[in-house]
């Protein structure tokens, strides 16, 4: 039903936009606090950079549209995607009015594995688990491409953050006591100028890795639901102003992901920044450590590397789990005390709650639609 198929699409972007509040939100987070940037300017920057990164790749997009739910087991319809689109959507949003930086990235995927299963009986066959491969980097599955990557990003944010911070400082100081110059440089004036500027490209940076792998996941989920929508045979007869729903050849198996679809998301990833992201920016721009801008250049340049490694390898990690512990490894090169420890606590509790809560919904709809003859 092509109805059906454009409330799919349509729920995608809101998922997308609301994914600008919580991730694009914690990508522009440190620039922000620091005030190297406006809001308004980090907005623009992140917008920009995002689009930039999100025409830049797709092997996230491919791993999200067909590297999780096995379509031999179930057909992949759009009530399932439909149900796993809200059940990441009402996840963000009540994470969101908390201020908590949960993540989009898992809510979405939470939300495919609970509707699966819903629509598979509870056949668990219907998710893939494992594919190992040699070299390991190559393996596929949950556990490979979402589940250790959920535990050894944010260590790898971490450890980046704090080595980063801790060869700034011991540069500066060693600056400090050489005398002339250098130690003129050194002083907190003139470092405060220096990384104030370069914080704009490693913010820049972080736009550019965001847009790479953020914006791919529901690039994936609208190509994922155009493939189904066409292989059911329901655009079969669009209209002329709807042939470009029409996906690409190719379009899973190959990643070819339409343009049309990585500007859309995009530019709405980005509106969604604008228009609610300030709760999550003052958790973390304020309330987890007092950044400066050397410290928002180091966490930004931290998160982005550990970011990049990943959408280069198709490994959809999430954002806000990369910059929110690449800020802590900085603050905790400070001084362990520069963290707020009950802030960090909160987090981490929506970051193990998200895939079981978002899945849990999910579930649950899809289970609704087939007692309501929907699905």
């Amino acid at each position: 039903m092509l109805t059906l198929v454009l409330i799919v699409v349509a729920t995608a972007l809101v998922f997308e936009y609301i994914n600008g509040f919580h991730d694009t939100a914690n990508s522009i987070a440190t620039v922000v606090a620091t005030k190297v940037l406006s809001p308004m300017q980090a907005v623009g920057l992140a917008a920009s950079m995002n689009l930039i990164g999100a025409l830049a790749g797709t092997a996230v997009a491919k791993t999200i549209a067909s590297g999780l739910i096995d379509a031999g087991v179930i057909e992949v319809g759009s009530q399932l995607i439909l149900c796993a689109l809200l059940g990441g959507i009402t996840w963000n949003l009540i994470t969101w009015w908390f201020g908590l930086p949960s993540s989009s990235s898992h809510a979405l995927i939470g939300g495919l594995i609970g509707a699966a299963l819903a629509a598979a009986y509870n056949d668990f066959g219907v998710v893939i688990w494992s594919e190992p491969a040699e070299p390991v980097y190559r393996s596929a599955g949950v556990l490979w491409k979402v589940i250790v990557p959920m535990v050894s990003s944010p260590v790898l944010g971490f450890a980046a953050g704090f080595l980063m911070m801790g060869v700034l400082f011991f540069v500066i100081s060693m600056m400090a006591r050489s005398g002339g110059v250098l130690a003129w440089l050194a002083r907190p004036r003139w470092v405060n100028g220096f990384f104030g500027k370069a914080q704009i490209v490693s913010a820049a940076g972080m736009g550019f890795a965001h847009g790479m792998n953020d914006a791919q996941k529901t690039m994936g989920i609208v190509a994922l639901t155009l493939v189904s929508a066409q292989a059911a045979g329901t655009l079969d007869a669009l209209p002329a102003w709807l042939a470009f729903l029409h996906p690409s050849e190719g379009a899973l198996a190959d990643g070819d992901i339409d343009t049309w679809i990585k500007i859309t998301c995009a530019l709405v990833m980005a509106a969604g920044t604008a228009a609610g992201g300030w709760r999550i920016i003052k958790t973390l721009g304020h309330k987890l450590v007092k950044l400066h801008p050397i410290h928002g250049f180091a966490a930004e340049t931290s998160a982005a590397s550990v970011i990049l490694a990943a959408s280069s390898l198709g490994i959809p990690v999430s954002t806000t789990h990369n910059i929110s512990s690449a800020i802590m490894g900085v603050g905790t090169a400070k001084r362990l005390n520069a963290i707020k420890w009950g802030v960090v606590h909160k987090m981490i509790w929506a970051w193990i709650l998200t895939i079981p809560m978002s899945g849990g919904i999910a579930y649950g709809l899809f289970r609704l639609m087939q007692n309501m003859g929907w699905a």
